[in-house]
């Protein structure tokens, strides 16, 4: 708890065993003022910059106490005997009260009502909807997770629904390639590559970028083709490059001439 002093508003931290010995009433280690704490008690502070704590009427009604955690149980005096009785007393034996027991407000059972569950079938249904959101928005690193990506593709599988290809050009690796004439296109050359998808998920066929150069690493010929361009199989392009799996492409190019000595792969 925190209180501040009225003379030279110096805030300090109390405790609530140093406002017992005099009702709330302390002395400033400043300024030697002393005041009563309870006056600008606070159980936080507020943000920063701040100059006074709220302040708080002492001459209101004593507020209710309500929630009971412990009543000791009354002590039973040791009845009187018999020849100690009161005369004329014929009230019978004293009331016992050994096992009267209390429970707490708090701890009182209640019936769940209707409200109470229609409530909590509300909470699960805003909870599932907004699970649902945010793994849809991740749904990409969901998929593309070692651990997590093929849990769902199983799953997709049980129900019968097809995840989405997440791209990852980064985990395609060239394992072999060759370039040779064309055999039907006079001027055409006829390129060939083998491709792995490293990743452990399916992802879309990417865009090939091909560049032909010279000796000296100038670039002769340039050419981008779109999965459509290699991939004549709708269903295949839709399906993608399953995770692991090695396929090989086909492209044809024009020859740029007999400068063209080298040729590059660039995967997007």
């Amino acid at each position: 708890m925190y209180t501040q002093c009225p003379e030279c508003l110096t805030v300090y931290k109390l405790e609530a065993e140093t406002l017992v010995p005099a009702c709330g009433c302390v002395r400033c280690s400043h300024c030697d003022t002393v005041f009563n704490a309870l006056g600008t008690l606070a159980a936080q502070l507020p943000p920063e910059p701040f100059t006074r704590l709220a302040e708080h009427a002492l001459d209101q009604t004593p507020p209710l106490a309500e929630v009971a955690v412990f009543r000791p149980r009354p002590v039973i005096d040791e009845p009187p005997a018999e020849d100690d009785a009161p005369v004329g007393d014929d009230s019978g034996a004293a009331e016992d009260f050994s096992k009267l027991t209390f429970t707490p407000r708090f701890a009182r059972k209640r019936r769940r009502s209707w409200h109470t569950a229609a409530w909590t079938v509300v909470c699960v249904a805003l909870l599932l909807g907004l699970g649902a959101q945010l793994a849809w928005a991740k749904r990409d690193s969901l998929i593309a997770d070692p651990t997590v990506g093929p849990v769902l593709a199983a799953g997709c599988a049980m129900v019968g629904c097809h995840l989405p290809l997440v791209p990852a050009p980064s985990q395609l690796r060239l394992m072999a390639r060759d370039v040779e004439q064309h055999p039907s296109v006079r001027d055409g050359l006829l390129i060939t590559a083998s491709v792995r998808n490293d990743a452990s998920f399916a992802q879309p066929y990417p865009v090939v970028t091909i560049v032909l150069s010279d000796a000296d690493g100038q670039r002769l010929a340039m050419r981008r083709f779109q999965p459509e361009d290699y991939v004549g199989d709708t269903g295949v392009r839709e399906r993608g490059l399953p995770g692991g799996a090695t396929t090989a492409m086909v492209f044809e190019v024009q020859d740029p001439g007999q400068r063209a000595v080298a040729f590059a792969f660039s995967f997007e």
